[in-house]
């Protein structure tokens, strides 16, 4: 993964947040259909967030630590031409560094969650 970001991020509606809660998530229904796991770098998450997630409300973005995804986790062109990360396993909460429910910043981006 070298120069790709350690830390990536994952939107979740709140049941799909339950899901993961209880040890591990799946995927969502676009993640299913495509084969994995969606997830975004912080640069890449406002502009993930107003395009996929438009108009809904009680989501929840989760802090992913990617360094223990191996071979699972791929570096994938995708909007934009812009690389993307894509986990070809379930997601555990053991990855997971921190989540919040979404909100923005004054300039309108998404705020990342921030470690406890």
């Amino acid at each position: 993964m070298s120069g790709h970001p350690v830390i990536a991020y994952k939107v979740l509606t709140a049941p799909q947040r339950a899901e993961l809660e209880q040890g591990s998530f799946g995927g969502a229904p676009v993640d299913l259909a495509d084969g994995y796991i969606h997830m975004s770098t912080d640069d890449q998450l406002t502009v993930t967030v107003d395009k996929h997630f438009a108009g809904q409300d009680d989501l929840h973005v989760a802090a992913i630590d990617l360094s223990g995804f191996g071979e699972t986790l791929k570096w994938e062109v995708s909007r934009g031409g812009a690389l993307f990360p894509h986990l070809y396993a379930p997601l555990p909460l053991a990855a997971v560094v921190a989540m919040e429910p979404l909100s923005r910043q004054s300039d309108g981006s998404v705020a990342l969650p921030r470690a406890r």
